[in-house]
């Protein structure tokens, strides 16, 4: 068998992590975070908390999203080192050592690597995802809760802020609906592959009989918009209903009106918010949402391709993307990539790296044909 090129290997991952830096702009990268340091240690910034939490937010995505490019960087010098010594002593533990590490170390930078596919327009953008429980009674209404723990649990591994604008709850288990906003750089072109109908095939724990049931739901992605985004909204085409904000079995989160729903009476868009104990609050949240909406439905309109920006779906038969399939075996297969995980729990706790890189080389290959 042909001995191993480790030097070639290490120098074409370093070339790798090169380009990668510069697709990135790290330094663009580093200065911001040098600017919003000095935003965080001003005596006032809790003054305004909403400008306080974007700004810690903010700080601490791109604090990881450095600290992820130079750990790569450092464990790539480390392992270099260490394939010296090994020569060097003709020490065959560490060479091995150093081959496990180069193999783990190739998937990391392949990962990263996929960051640079996200060039789009709004890609860069941070996300609200809305996710909806579809056909299937009580078992959709579980599932679209645990897709929402899905992603929070992939929010957290990454070390990105989630914020909550609004949770509906089923009255025997699960949720109808949810929107929250996952506070990350590109967050909304990593998470916009996962817009489509989610299938979920399962013995029901709901069902007295043990019988198998598949349900649905369906998660749409639409972008964070910043302040240079022109969205203008007549206020005479917004209806505002004031409710009492509710958690799990119908139990009142608070004694006032404070949650708050939008309607856009020419789309039909609806929005809530109930995360805010002012209804001042939830309702400047509730714009945010509904504007970002509405970006992604103009977009939409101007490219006259519907599934752009937001997945258009029914989450029912016959439009699903991804299966995740508990029984009568164990797999989670996205129908478009082909990509697939044998461990449906480990996928369910937020491990879905893997899908989100096939999805975005998918949908890279797509608009190149």
């Amino acid at each position: 068998m042909a001995q191993r090129d480790y030097d070639s290997e290490i120098k074409q991952l370093q070339a790798t992590m090169s380009t990668i830096e510069k697709v990135l702009d790290l330094d663009s990268m580093r200065a911001e975070i040098a600017d919003l340091g000095v935003q965080v240690a001003a005596p006032d910034l809790w003054d305004d908390q909403a400008n306080a939490q974007k700004v810690t937010g903010r700080l601490s995505a791109l604090q990881g999203e450095v600290e992820r490019f130079t750990s790569l960087s450092d464990r790539i010098e480390d392992v270099e080192t260490l394939v010296e010594l090994g020569n060097e002593e003709g020490d065959a533990d560490s060479l091995a050592e150093a081959e496990a590490e180069l193999d783990r170390i190739a998937k990391s930078v392949e990962a990263l690597e996929v960051r640079t596919l996200l060039n789009g327009e709004y890609d860069a953008r941070e996300a609200i995802v809305t996710i909806r429980s579809g056909a299937g009674g009580v078992d959709a209404a579980d599932f679209a809760e645990m897709l929402m723990r899905m992603y929070t649990r992939w929010a957290e591994r990454n070390k990105y802020g989630v914020e909550v604008f609004d949770v509906s709850y089923a009255e025997e288990a699960g949720i109808k609906s949810a929107e929250f906003a996952v506070h990350a750089p590109y967050a909304y072109g990593t998470l916009s592959v996962e817009a489509g109908t989610h299938r979920l095939v399962r013995i029901s724990p709901f069902d007295n009989q043990g019988r198998r049931q598949t349900s649905f739901a369906a998660v749409e992605v639409v972008p964070q918009l910043e302040q240079t985004d022109e969205i203008e909204i007549d206020e005479n085409d917004i209806r505002t209903d004031v409710f009492r904000s509710g958690g799990p079995g119908g139990q009142s989160v608070n004694t006032t009106d404070s949650a708050v729903r939008l309607t856009h009476i020419p789309t039909g868009i609806v929005v809530s918010c109930q995360n805010e104990k002012s209804q001042l609050q939830n309702k400047a949240s509730a714009m945010v949402v509904l504007k970002a909406k509405l970006l992604a439905k103009k977009k939409a309109e101007e490219a006259a391709l519907k599934k752009d920006l937001k997945g258009d779906v029914a989450a029912s038969w016959g439009d699903q993307m991804r299966s995740y399939v508990l029984n009568p075996y164990q797999m989670v297969k996205d129908l478009r990539t082909e990509f697939e995980s044998g461990n449906p729990q480990s996928v369910l706790d937020g491990e879905i790296d893997g899908f989100l890189e096939a999805g975005i080389r998918w949908r890279r290959g797509a608009e190149a044909s």
